[in-house]
Order: C-alpha cells, then sequence, then structure tokens
C-alpha cells in the first residue's frame, strides 16, 4: 500500500473530483432537442382572439372616455390644435400598438409565447370629491379583484362580450359623428397637421403629449398578455377589430369637436346621439371596471416566470386552466394589487393625477421595451445594422420625447409609479441576491464524490428500506446536507437520489425530456442524480404524479444500461490519488487518507481504501467492478426489482433548509440585507416544501446555517 501513504496533492485531488463529478451533458445530448408547442387550430386562435378583447384591450379600448379631456385640460379654442392632437393620437396608434409591439416585438416570442412585462394598473374614475362616489368606487375595485379567482379563461368570456359590444358602438358611434359632424377631419391622417401642431404653440404642445400619449395606454398589454393566450390571436384581434374601432371613435369625437369645441371635457359623452346615449353609458361604465382586467393578468404572468426564474418570493400559483399553462392566479399578488389601487383612488381623487402617474409607467416601460429589442436585434436575430439604427433612431425619438412630457407631471401624481416600482426593484434584488449567495455558500460546500465512493456501497451507515429524494440546488456535485444529514443519523435508505429542479429559458419542457439521471459511483451504492428540468411556463407545482414519473423514469434508465459517473474516470491507465476525508462517517474531522485506485490498466477493478477508525493498523477495502458484468439483462432486471421494492417501501423527501447569515466582520449594508431583509422575506413567503409540492407526511427538513 505504498500509494495509500503518499501526501496528498491538491492538483490530483481537484482533477479526480473534477472528473468524477460531471454535469450531465452527454445525458442531456441523447435526448431530443426540446420541442415546439404544438400550433393551435385556426378555431382556436379565433375564440382565442375573441377571449383576448376581455382580457388585453379593456385598458387601451377605455382611453377614448378621457383622452381629449386631458389633452385639452384648458380648453380647445382652435382648429389647428384639435387637428394636431387628432393626427398625433392616430400616428400613435400606428406606430406603437399596430408597428412597434403587434409586427415587431411580438416576435421576440418564445416557442409563441413571449416573457412578460408590465406597467400599472389604471383606474378610470371620475372626479370622486364625494365621499359616496369613492366609496362606490372601492366597492366596485373590491369585485373586480374577488373574480380574478375564477380564471382567465371565465373572466375572459364574461368580459370578452362586454369589450366587443364597446368596441363596436364606440366604432358605430364614430362613424356617425364623422358623417354628420364634419368628415373633413379625415384630414388628420396627413402628417402635416402634426408639425402645424407644434408650430404654434411649441412648449404647450409638448405639455399635452401627456394626455395624447393616454391614447397608447394599455399597450404594453398586448405583449405582456399574450402568454394567457397566443401571439397569432393578438395579432388578428387588434389590426382587423380594435385599431379600426379606435381611429373611428377618435376621428368621430374630433368631428364633434370641431362643431361644438366647448364640450371638450365631456367630448365622449356629449358625442354620443341621444337616443343610444343612456345605453352606451352602461356598457361604458362596464368597459371602464373591465379596464384593470389588461394589467392584472399581465402581473399574474410577470410574477409567475420571475419566481420561475429566482428573482421573485415564493408565492401561491393557482393554474386555472387544464389546457392553457399561461393562465394562472396568483391570490397574494391580487389582494396586494386591491389594496394598492383602493389607495391610488383615496388618495389621488381624480382621472388627472391617475393619468399622469401611469403616463410614467408606461413611457418607462415602451423605453426599457425598445432597448430590450435593440439587443434582440442585435445578439439574437443578427438583425442588418441599417434597420437596428434604423428602429432605435424612430422608437427611441419617439419614446424620449414622451417621457420629457410625462416627466414634467412629476408631482402631479407621477412620482407614484416611481416609489411602487422602487419597492417591487428592491424586493427582487434582495430575493435574488440571497439566492446567489445561498447557492454560492452551497456549491462551495458540497461533498466530494471521491470521498463518497471511499465510505463504500454502505456509506458506512445502515442502509434501511425506502428511497430517499435530496433535493438540492446543484446539478452535479453531492450537496453538503447529505454529510450533515449523516453526521446525526446513523442511517440511510436503500436507493438516494439527489433532485435538482431546474428551470430553464424556455417556455415548456416536453414531459418525455423532463428527467435526466446518472448513477453515482457503482451499482452498489444505489446512488443516483437527477435534474429535473421545467419551463418556466409548465412549474413544478403542475406535477401531481411526480414521484411515479420520476420512478418510471430512473426504471427506464437503468434497463438502459448507462454508465455510471465512476466509468468514464479510469479509462487512462493506472492512476493512484490519496484524498483527505473532509467528514467521517461518525461526524468526526480527521486527517486520515482514503486512496482510490485502479489495481491495473488491464483490468476493470477499483479498489477503495480508508482508514478504519477501530483500530490503528487496519483498514478497509471495498472491491468492485465497474464497467464488465457477466449478464447485463440479468443486471438490468435486478436493480429495477430492487428500485420497485425500494419504492414500495416508501419515499422520504429529504430537503435542506438552509439558513444564511452576514459574517460579524460584514459591512452594515449587507447586514441589513442578509439578516434582515432576505430574512424577513423568506419568513413571509411560501416555504420551500410547498413550492416543490412536497407532501408534509414524507418531508424531512435539515437544517444548515452558513455566514457569507
Amino acid at each position: 500500500m505504498a500509494e495509500s501513504s503518499q501526501a496528498p496533492t491538491a492538483g490530483n485531488l481537484f482533477e479526480l473530483n473534477m472528473r468524477l463529478d460531471q454535469p450531465l451533458d452527454a445525458e442531456a445530448e441523447q435526448l431530443p432537442s426540446l420541442a415546439e408547442p404544438k400550433a393551435p387550430s385556426a378555431f382556436t386562435t379565433l375564440r382565442y382572439a375573441f377571449q383576448s378583447l376581455g382580457i388585453v384591450y379593456g385598458d387601451l379600448g377605455t382611453s377614448p372616455l378621457y383622452v381629449y379631456h386631458s389633452t385639452f385640460s384648458d380648453g380647445l379654442t382652435e382648429r389647428d390644435d384639435l387637428m394636431g392632437a387628432l393626427s398625433l393620437i392616430i400616428y400613435l396608434l400606428l406606430f406603437i400598438p399596430l408597428l412597434k409591439y403587434t409586427f415587431i416585438v411580438m416576435k421576440a416570442n418564445d416557442s409563441g409565447q413571449v416573457l412578460s412585462s408590465v406597467g400599472g394598473i389604471q383606474v378610470n374614475k371620475p372626479q370622486v370629491n364625494d365621499d359616496w362616489v369613492l366609496a362606490l368606487a372601492c366597492i366596485i375595485l373590491v369585485l373586480l379583484f374577488s373574480v380574478q379567482r375564477f380564471g382567465t379563461g371565465k373572466v375572459g368570456w364574461f368580459f370578452a362580450p362586454a369589450v366587443f359590444v364597446w368596441f363596436l358602438s364606440i366604432g358605430l358611434i364614430g362613424i356617425y359623428n364623422i358623417v354628420k359632424h364634419d368628415p373633413v377631419v379625415l384630414k388628420a391622417f396627413l402628417p402635416t397637421y402634426i408639425f402645424r401642431y407644434f408650430q404654434g404653440h411649441a412648449k404647450k404642445s409638448w405639455v399635452s403629449l401627456g394626455g395624447i400619449l393616454l391614447s397608447i395606454t394599455g399597450t404594453e398589454a398586448l405583449y405582456a398578455d399574450v402568454g394567457h393566450f397566443t401571439v397569432s390571436s393578438v395579432q388578428i384581434a387588434f389590426p382587423f377589430f380594435v385599431l379600426p374601432c379606435l381611429l373611428a371613435s377618435y376621428v368621430g369625437q374630433a368631428a364633434y369637436l370641431s362643431k361644438h369645441p366647448g364640450d371638450v371635457t365631456h367630448a365622449f359623452y356629449r358625442s354620443i346621439p341621444e337616443p343610444v346615449y343612456w345605453p352606451m353609458f352602461v356598457v361604458a361604465t362596464v368597459a371602464a371596471i373591465i379596464a384593470s382586467q389588461a394589467t392584472i393578468t399581465a402581473t399574474f404572468a410577470t410574477i409567475k416566470q420571475a419566481v420561475a426564474l429566482g428573482c421573485f418570493p415564493r408565492v401561491k400559483l393557482v393554474f386555472t386552466s387544464s389546457k392553457h399553462l399561461g393562465q394562472v392566479y396568483i391570490p397574494e399578488i391580487n389582494w396586494i394589487l386591491m389594496v394598492l389601487c383602493i389607495i391610488i383612488t383615496a388618495g389621488f381623487r381624480g382621472t388627472i393625477q391617475i393619468g399622469n402617474a401611469y403616463g410614467i409607467a408606461v413611457v418607462a416601460l415602451m423605453l426599457v421595451t425598445t432597448m430590450l429589442m435593440i439587443l434582440v436585434m442585435l445578439l439574437v436575430w443578427r438583425t442588418n445594422l441599417f434597420f437596428i439604427i434604423l428602429f432605435a433612431t424612430v422608437f427611441m425619438a419617439v419614446d424620449l420625447v414622451l417621457l420629457s412630457s410625462v416627466l414634467f407631471k412629476f408631482k402631479q401624481g407621477g412620482w407614484a409609479p416611481l416609489v411602487i416600482g422602487g419597492l417591487c426593484l428592491a424586493v427582487m434584488f434582495t430575493w435574488h441576491y440571497g439566492m446567489l449567495k445561498k447557492y454560492e455558500v452551497e456549491q462551495q460546500n458540497k461533498v466530494p464524490v471521491s470521498w463518497i465512493l471511499g465510505l463504500g456501497p454502505c456509506l458506512g451507515l445502515v442502509r434501511v428500506p425506502g428511497i430517499g429524494f435530496i433535493y438540492s440546488e446543484l446539478a452535479h456535485g453531492v450537496p453538503s446536507i447529505f454529510s450533515h444529514f449523516m453526521t446525526h443519523l446513523p442511517a440511510i435508505h436503500a436507493v438516494v437520489v439527489f433532485v435538482c429542479v431546474k428551470y430553464l429559458p424556455v417556455n415548456i419542457v416536453p414531459e418525455e425530456e423532463r428527467f435526466l439521471f446518472r448513477r453515482i459511483g457503482p451499482k452498489e451504492f444505489r446512488l443516483y442524480r437527477c435534474v429535473a428540468r421545467y419551463g418556466y411556463r409548465d412549474l413544478h407545482k403542475r406535477d401531481d404524479k411526480f414521484e411515479d414519473n420520476l420512478i418510471s423514469n430512473l426504471s427506464l434508465y437503468i434497463m438502459q444500461n448507462c454508465p455510471s459517473e465512476s466509468t468514464s474516470v479510469y479509462d487512462e491507465g493506472s492512476v493512484s490519488h490519496v484524498v483527505e476525508s473532509p467528514l467521517l462517517p461518525d461526524g468526526q474531522s480527521t486527517t486520515g487518507m482514503q486512496s482510490i485506485r485502479e489495481l491495473s490498466s488491464g483490468t476493470n477493478s477499483i479498489e477503495i481504501t480508508s482508514p478504519a477508525h477501530t483500530s490503528k493498523n487496519t483498514t478497509q477495502r471495498v472491491r468492485f467492478a465497474i464497467e464488465q458484468v457477466e449478464s447485463e439483462t440479468e443486471v438490468e432486471d435486478e436493480d429495477v426489482a430492487f428500485l420497485q421494492e425500494a419504492r414500495r417501501a416508501g419515499i422520504v423527501h429529504i430537503l435542506g433548509d438552509v439558513v444564511i447569515k452576514a459574517k460579524s466582520h460584514s459591512n452594515i449594508g449587507k447586514k441589513f440585507l442578509i439578516d434582515y431583509m432576505y430574512a424577513l422575506l423568506q419568513r413571509i413567503c411560501r416555504e420551500n416544501s410547498a413550492a416543490l409540492n412536497i407532501p408534509h407526511e414524507n418531508l424531512l427538513n435539515v437544517g444548515q446555517v452558513y455566514f457569507v
């Protein structure tokens, strides 16, 4: 045993552990590439297009209620101002919702679905100076958020007919007003009126852009809410139905105002023909209530993806559709939004300040979208540089001009979205920072696979019947909770599976490609690694039969006789490594050595030696074959039978409860971030066991505290 007495070499030890502990790249390459989701039928697309009316377009569709009033808050005196404002509205609708979002931004999708973004909640109410009006507005808000639990599908079918009637009505009334009052306003489609608008009163026109901007509020919902439906359904509904109705409404109101400029404060209601006034009043009220639905739904989609990507604390996700995984309801976020809306309604008491607040949120989001699209065009699509410069020049210019206008009204309500956004950013940054530090400390303290092999098939413990699922964030390597578990308990299950749930930057992972497996060490160890892969839209909570699926796929893996992690390590001739054991089975530190070496280059045997703890001069040896067996079929059948027997004995889910704290010499900022903010978020968010859908009766938590 001359080799076992050699001093350990850091380079050799590192090389051995790296070769023993390889990522599952080879296994992943054996699977077909992640499949594209099946395209919906034409009927389904049309159904989604209709259903999206009640979810996506409520906010954008109710803008005609208040745009002219917000634009000409000091009154309308000149016809050129009216024509210039109408021309701006027309071209904003054509450039931003239609060209930018529907035909360009929508292409930045992930297998037909998109990464959500969200601006703010639009609360459409009149001036609420009276207490009873304020109370009624709050009651309506409570009712609106209360129906969210029924899901996007049911809410969409309930709201869609009302929004359809709304769009159809404003379109027909707009055409009526054009024909009756002033068809000449159709000249506003000429962009020359925009230049005239700014020539006369440059500063006044520039400030009024904040009101004109309200004509495209809700545009971000076209992109943010499309995950609840499909890209094609949104691309059908907006150009062929929503946009024509909006244009007819704005042009029709302008035609009416050209004859009655004094009615600009109530332009929409005064332009309604008297016979249909009260029916339209009811429809308008319902549409105004529905207006916030687009942003509510978008918020759910955004938070869901942020949770999956580790950028937001764990919350309860309720999937409201068995056919469309994008339709989700989040109770905690729903009630937080309700409280915020009530506070804003009671605090601002009118649409002017609320419009200013919403304007900043929308324009800031549009600017961020433009910058991100430039990166997508440059790095992902590799678009011609000329088109990238053209896109950036046109839309950055529009976004910056609009932003400069709405920032002028920062003190009149514009500060609200920045405060709320800052709080959300603080929460997301704190959670992501804490999760990153936790992953780093787990990575640094993972147990070398060489040490596991040195313990022998029994791992120095009693192997009891059953299967143990040990959960970890590590996709490769043995988590530190395993050694912590072995230190405090004298037994381990007959089969141990290290499970890592990973969310990939794709929208859905097909079921047949969900699991990747690899055996750790020889088959006698009964140790396996499993990576369960999910897209950000098919969360782990959706798997009601996770255990059965994992075991059946593991059985299939065993039957396919895939190589173990140790197989590829010993194929380069005779090697010998001396490894310092970081932890003995009894949990005591030692300076004793373990040796893992191949007996000869011509054999397929491995000898593992480690000092016995009962005697100074004795050693424990385990000798086993790593490649060839006499009958692979018999071994496979035996392994599968052993696995099924262990399955019948029961499954225990072992979950590491890792707590991180700042070191004593850390700066005040880090201590506050880790010890207070992150700790608070951990206490109030959902437990990890709930997020992983682990039954409590089979759960075993292993607590650890690390200082970072």
